[in-house]
């Protein structure tokens, strides 16, 4: 594939966002020789980055909408401890979205998202080597693997779907009775019927840390770190020339977009219209657990996942579509509590912090990276949903190999925004009714 080039200037980019994604992004950019100006309104790593669950799954291929998906939800919304849920005013400007959701869960549909995902997820650990060596963070990597568990044999076998979606793409899984399970987690409790076991996965146990660290390596190596907050673009007639900041303008011949949840509402004012929730995820950190687990733990009935970290527990797994602007509810991390409690038999919760952060969640679960269809000098990196701690280092060295025109790592058709255009999602800007 051929990207845009930096067609003016000592081959310099401006990039929006310093989570984990826009992170990897600057520093694939500045190995690639750039000189790379990195932006946010927070620190490196603080924002919906600081808070995910750690998963470096590469198994992780199983798009969120499957046949059989949407009748279930209304039941979901109604049961105050499922991890699903919705505030009802956010519902009407949410809706568009859903429909597009359970389009997405057609038979065709989820094997091309499966296949775009595992095309990103296959070279994960991969696109991640050389960033972690040089921010020297390997003691914040483990490839132990990850725990799945159901408290019925039902469950498990209703399962099977998404576990016949990974093993198709070669990920392996390894069936285990309640009693394998146990010996492997022995503080997980006895309503654990049955679990599968994946092996080459992993996870940080620090997920800011490790945005630091790279952080760190960026600007070790020349890289320019603002803490300031992009407002919109600098603009010369169609030409885009940079971003406007709260501090003044920042100019690039290349700009990578890589804000999460916010991106929406940045690209709207260049006419670009991208179906992006903000799917709000919740954890509670707890520092001294009173049991121990290895490896991390995925309750599937319950939707919650139980991470060992470097300085605890932590319990994610809530998925609340309330919008960018409404408050947290810190109910919702209670409901955390809840199912952590009942999955490990004498968990402390004494001293536990609430967290809430935004996912940005596209309808079809694929992200978008690539080039905008009418400024090819502005690289689009954002809609990682759930996955962007484990798509970021591959995201980040496409979005380089976009800027510098040289042959792309996977086919980035799939990312393209231009998807949404062919579904009639999005319009192109004069164009819009």
């Amino acid at each position: 594939m051929t990207g845009t080039n930096p067609s003016t200037g000592p081959g310099r980019a401006v990039v929006v966002g310093a989570g984990i994604v826009g992170t990897c992004c600057a520093l694939y950019l500045q190995r690639a020789g750039m000189a790379v100006t990195l932006i946010d309104r927070d620190g490196p790593g603080e924002g919906c980055s600081s808070g995910n669950a750690g998963n470096l799954g590469n198994g992780a291929c199983v798009p969120s909408s499957l046949p059989g998906t949407v009748p279930k939800v209304p039941a979901m919304l109604l049961d105050p401890m499922h991890p699903l849920s919705i505030r009802w005013r956010h519902l009407p400007a949410a809706l568009p979205w859903f429909v597009r959701f359970a389009r997405a869960g057609r038979p065709a549909r989820v094997e091309a998202i499966a296949d775009a995902l595992h095309s990103l997820q296959s070279r994960l650990f991969d696109a991640y080597a050389p960033l972690i060596a040089d921010a020297g963070a390997a003691d914040l990597i483990r490839r132990d693997g990850k725990l799945f568990v159901y408290e019925s044999r039902a469950a498990f076998e209703g399962d099977s779907l998404g576990i016949e979606i990974r093993r198709r793409r070669g990920i392996e899984l390894e069936d285990l009775d309640g009693d394998d399970v146990r010996r492997m987690e022995p503080a997980l409790g006895p309503n654990v019927a049955c679990g599968r076991f994946q092996k080459d996965t992993g996870h940080t146990v620090d997920p800011l840390r490790l945005v630091q660290a790279l952080a760190d390596s960026f600007a070790a190596n020349g890289g320019t770190v603002l803490r300031e907050r992009v407002t919109g673009f600098d603009r010369d007639g169609p030409a885009l020339r940079g971003v406007v900041t709260d501090a003044g303008v920042r100019r690039a011949p290349i700009v990578v977009l890589a804000a999460g949840a916010w991106s929406g509402r940045l690209v709207a004012q260049l006419g670009y219209r991208v179906p992006l929730e903000s799917e709000g995820g919740y954890h509670v950190m707890l520092p001294e657990p009173g049991v121990n687990l290895r490896i991390p733990v995925l309750a599937c009935e319950r939707k919650v996942i139980l991470s060992p970290m470097a300085d605890g527990l932590r319990l994610t797994g809530i998925a609340e579509f309330a919008g960018l602007d409404a408050p947290a509810d810190y109910r919702r991390a209670d409901v955390l509590v809840h199912h952590g409690r009942q999955m490990l038999p004498g968990l402390n919760v004494e001293g536990g912090k609430r967290w809430r952060g935004h996912r940005p969640s596209t309808p079809d679960s694929l992200p978008v990276i690539g080039p905008a269809p009418r400024h090819p000098n502005l690289i689009f990196a954002f809609g990682h949903g759930r996955l962007g701690l484990g798509l970021g280092a591959i995201t980040g060295r496409l979005v380089a190999q976009m800027a510098t025109g040289q042959p792309t790592d996977v086919d980035p058709a799939p990312f393209r925004y231009e998807r949404f255009l062919r579904k009639g999602i999005a319009k192109p800007a004069g164009r819009q009714t």
